[in-house]
């Protein structure tokens, strides 16, 4: 008789319980980033609304930053961290190739042993990793999750680089994921188009820096390409995750897209057609496009500035190098 294997079921419905953050420590207005590119504060605020971005000191890394992210969320999460049994950090910035910054992130936090690993999706990570706990909690692969944006972007920017250098700052940003009664974490759509991958990613490679080849990899975009891209791509991304959730523009509370460029936003949340009613997430005019981070940070803040969104309806949408792509709507806490 053939024995027949067991399968691990779980909750038929997954949210968020709780967000958590962490910024660079420093904020680094325009006019100290204008002198290498020959550019203005005038200009900066004009193509990309930035006006300061959080970079971390020397001693802070990627790992620093989702650490004090995560404690925060679990600790507004009321999940007692021993019982975080999955730890998913996306990131482009983990300052070394091996160990996982996830792994590193469980022990500091108090969920060893938790199944921990990273995830590379460039600015879409942390639409990717929603998606993945979502997934892995109603399989029954686990039972609560922290997922983390992490990135210290200061790390591998060029400050002569006009293209992407004034873009850049470092943050954090966490959520703990777990069962739900209901459904508080919509479809994810994604997806990729690495026929583009040129469009913006790292300018060499880490052997042709050691072979001395090239100089320190630094991250490079083709600013109208992606533009273009973002605008008109991820709108109709973010229309079928609407679709695929069963709601409307109109029941949405908060718009959060990838704090790519405020240009970028704005275009998005008139293609979109959202109402008034609906908060923009606008994060990047303080804090920089932090990748990763980006959506959980500006979720963050919306939070803290507008507490009266809390258990409506959120969009998020990431997208960025190798044209990545993740949406879903959620439940917020």
């Amino acid at each position: 008789m053939t024995a027949t294997l067991a399968q691990s079921t779980g909750p038929a419905h997954t949210r968020i319980y709780a967000y958590g953050a962490a910024r660079g420590e420093v904020a680094v207005p325009n006019d100290d980033l204008v002198g290498p590119i020959d550019s203005s504060d005038e200009w900066i605020r004009q193509r990309t609304g930035i006006v300061t971005r959080m970079r971390a000191v020397p001693e802070t890394d990627a790992i620093d930053l989702a650490t004090d992210a995560a404690r925060e969320a679990i600790e507004r999460s009321g999940i007692a961290p021993d019982q975080i049994d999955a730890v998913i950090v996306a990131t482009i910035s983990n300052p070394k190739q091996t160990p996982s910054v996830s792994a590193i992130v469980a022990d500091r936090v108090g969920a060893n042993p938790a199944a921990a690993y990273d995830l590379n999706a460039a600015c879409a990570g942390f639409a990717y990793g929603v998606a993945q706990a979502d997934a892995l909690i109603r399989a029954g692969s686990a039972h609560y999750a922290v997922v983390i944006g992490t990135e210290k972007l200061s790390d591998i920017v060029d400050p002569t680089d006009r293209s992407i250098s004034f873009l850049l700052g470092d943050g954090a940003g966490a959520v703990v994921i777990g069962p739900s009664d209901t459904p508080g974490i919509g479809p994810t759509v994604w997806g990729s188009d690495g026929s583009k991958a040129d469009a913006v990613g790292m300018n060499h490679t880490l052997t042709e820096f050691r072979d001395g080849e090239s100089p320190w990899p630094t991250l490079r975009q083709e600013g109208p390409t992606v533009f273009r891209w973002a605008v008109w791509e991820m709108v109709k991304v973010a229309r079928r995750a609407l679709e695929e959730a069963g709601v409307e523009a109109s029941d949405l509370a908060a718009f959060v897209p990838h704090q790519a460029n405020m240009r970028i936003i704005d275009e998005f949340a008139k293609q979109l057609g959202l109402p008034d009613t609906v908060v923009v997430g606008r994060d990047i005019e303080t804090t920089g496009n932090t990748s990763a981070a980006s959506i959980p940070l500006a979720t963050h803040r919306l939070l803290e500035e507008h507490p009266e969104l809390s258990g409506g309806l959120a969009l998020q949408i990431g997208f960025g190098a190798g044209l990545v792509f993740g949406a879903q709507v959620v439940v917020l806490p």
